[in-house]
C-alpha cells in the first residue's frame, strides 16, 4: 500500500506510515472545506427576513456573531483534530472512549444523518450555482443533471481517501483562482451600494441566535474532524491544520453573504447564488470556481458517512459505503428543499455541542491521552456520560427549542426559557462538559474505593 493509498482503511489506529499528512496538507484541507458557498448562503440567513427562516440582523450584530462563533468553534474543531490525530482512528470510533462501545451508536446514527444530511445540501448548493451558470451561459439549466453529476464526481473524490485527495485533488485545484474568486466576489457586493448605509441599516439585534446558527455551522465538523486527523504527523499538526485552516476563509464567507444578501436585497438563499450568475462574465467566473471548489465538502460528508458507518459495520467494504451514501445523498438532494437549511443546522447543533463537551471532559481527565486499549477496551456502556450528553442536549432544547414542528410543540410544554446571554451553545457545553467531569471523577473514586 502506497503513502496515498488510503481509501479503504477502516477502524483500527492509523500506522506511523500513514500519518504522512503535514502542517501545509492540513492547512489546504480545511481551509479548502470552509471555503464553501454553503457557508456563504448560511451567512446570508443572518440577514434574511424571518419569512425567509432569516434572523433580520443587522450587519454589526451579524459581523459580531460570526466572528465570536468563528472563534470558538475553530478552537473547538482544532481541538476534536488533535484527540483524532492523537486516537488514529475514526471519529465515531473515538466516542467508545467516553460513552462505551455500544454507547457510541446512538452519535454514530446521528453523525450518519448528519453526514447525509450534509452532503444532499451541499450537492443542492453546487447543482443550484451550476444551474445558474448554464443558464446564463447556455440557456440551460438542468438542476437535475447537475445533481445526479455532482453526485458522480463527489463518490469518485470519496474514494480517493483523505491522503489522496489532499495530494491528487486539492493540491492541484488552482486555489489562487478560488482566492481572486472570493476578492472578486467581495467587490462586487459592495460596488455601487453604499457601504456606511450597509452598515447602519436596521435590524434586529438578536446576536445569540445568530452565534448559536453559525457556531452550529462550524461545530458540525467536530463528529467528522478526526476521520482526517488520524493521518496527521502529530497532535500539534491535528490542532492547528484544523482549527486555524478553518478559521481563516470562516469570517470573511460568513461575512460576504451577509454582505450580498443586504446589497443585492436577496429574498431567499437560492436567490443569491442566481444573483452572482447574473452579476456578469467575471461573477460567472468566480462561481464557476466556488462551484468546482464545493465538491470537497460532498467528498468529506460522503467519506465519513461510510467511516461513520464501519463503527457499527467494521467489516463491510468502506468503497460499498461509499458508493451507498453517495447514492442516499443524491436521492435525497432530488427531494429536499434547501429553505430547511436554518431549522437542520440548529437542531445538529444541539446534539454536537454537548456531545463534543462530554468527549473534552473525558479526554482531559484521561491524562490528555486516549491510546488503543482506551478505545478498544471501553466497556459497552457508560451510562453517566449518556446522561450528561443528553442533560446538555435538553438544556440546549430548553433555552432553544430547535427541530421540526412536531417537536418544538413539545418542548413547549416545558415553558422554555432564554438566557440574556449565552445563547444556548455555549451553556449546553458548559452544562454537559461540567456533568461529564463530576460523572468522570465519580466513577474513578468509585472504583479506587472498590478495589481498595
Amino acid at each position: 500500500m502506497s503513502d496515498i493509498d488510503t481509501p479503504s482503511w477502516g477502524i483500527e489506529p492509523v500506522p506511523e506510515r500513514l500519518r504522512v499528512l503535514g502542517l501545509l496538507d492540513g492547512f489546504l484541507l480545511w481551509s479548502n472545506l470552509s471555503v464553501s458557498l454553503l457557508v456563504i448562503v448560511a451567512g446570508a440567513f443572518l440577514v434574511l427576513p424571518a419569512d425567509q427562516f432569516g434572523l433580520a440582523l443587522s450587519l454589526p450584530e451579524a459581523v459580531g456573531a460570526i466572528v465570536g462563533a468563528a472563534v470558538v468553534g475553530s478552537a473547538l474543531l482544532g481541538l476534536g483534530g488533535l484527540i483524532g490525530a492523537d486516537a488514529r482512528v475514526p471519529a465515531m470510533v473515538l466516542m467508545r472512549a467516553p460513552l462505551g462501545r455500544r454507547g457510541s451508536y446512538l452519535p454514530t446514527g446521528l453523525n450518519l444523518i448528519q453526514c447525509l444530511g450534509w452532503a444532499v445540501f451541499e450537492l443542492i448548493i453546487i447543482a443550484t450555482g451550476a444551474s445558474a451558470l448554464s443558464h446564463q451561459v447556455l440557456g440551460f439549466g438542468g438542476v437535475v443533471f447537475w445533481k445526479v453529476l455532482f453526485g458522480v464526481v463527489a463518490t469518485a473524490l470519496a474514494f480517493l481517501g483523505p491522503v489522496g485527495f489532499v495530494r491528487k485533488y486539492v493540491r492541484k485545484f488552482a486555489v489562487w483562482v478560488v482566492i481572486a474568486s472570493l476578492v472578486y466576489l467581495s467587490w462586487w457586493s459592495l460596488h455601487g451600494q453604499h457601504a456606511v448605509a450597509l452598515w447602519h441599516r436596521s435590524g434586529t439585534h438578536a446576536f445569540w441566535p445568530g452565534f448559536d446558527l453559525v457556531l452550529a455551522s462550524v461545530i458540525s465538523w467536530t463528529p467528522l474532524v478526526a476521520d482526517y486527523t488520524r493521518f496527521a504527523r502529530s497532535r500539534s499538526v491535528g490542532f492547528w491544520s484544523a482549527g486555524f485552516g478553518y478559521f481563516v476563509p470562516a469570517i470573511p464567507l460568513f461575512a460576504l453573504g451577509a454582505v450580498i444578501a443586504l446589497s443585492r436585497q436577496i429574498s431567499d438563499a437560492p436567490a443569491l447564488l442566481t444573483a452572482v450568475a447574473s452579476g456578469g462574465a467575471a461573477s460567472l467566473l468566480a462561481l464557476l470556481a466556488l462551484t468546482v471548489d464545493e465538491s470537497d465538502e460532498a467528498f468529506a460528508n460522503v467519506y465519513s458517512a461510510a467511516v461513520s458507518l464501519q463503527n457499527l459495520l467494521p467489516r463491510a467494504p468502506q468503497r460499498l459505503l461509499v458508493g451507498a451514501a453517495a447514492a442516499v445523498a443524491t436521492a435525497g438532494a432530488l427531494v429536499i428543499d434547501l429553505r430547511n437549511y436554518q431549522p437542520f443546522l440548529y437542531l445538529l447543533g444541539s446534539f454536537f455541542v454537548p456531545l463534543f463537551a462530554v468527549l473534552l471532559a473525558d479526554w482531559l481527565l484521561s491524562g490528555r491521552r486516549y491510546d488503543r486499549r482506551a478505545v478498544f477496551d471501553a466497556p459497552e456502556l457508560r451510562l453517566e456520560m449518556l446522561f450528561a450528553w443528553v442533560g446538555g442536549f435538553v438544556l440546549y432544547q430548553w433555552l432553544s427549542p430547535q427541530g421540526p414542528s412536531w417537536w418544538t410543540s413539545i418542548v413547549g410544554h416545558a415553558d422554555p426559557h432564554a438566557l440574556p446571554w449565552g445563547g444556548a451553545s455555549l451553556p449546553s457545553f458548559a452544562a454537559a462538559f461540567a456533568l461529564a467531569a463530576v460523572a468522570r471523577v465519580a466513577v474513578r473514586r468509585r472504583v479506587i474505593l472498590a478495589g481498595a
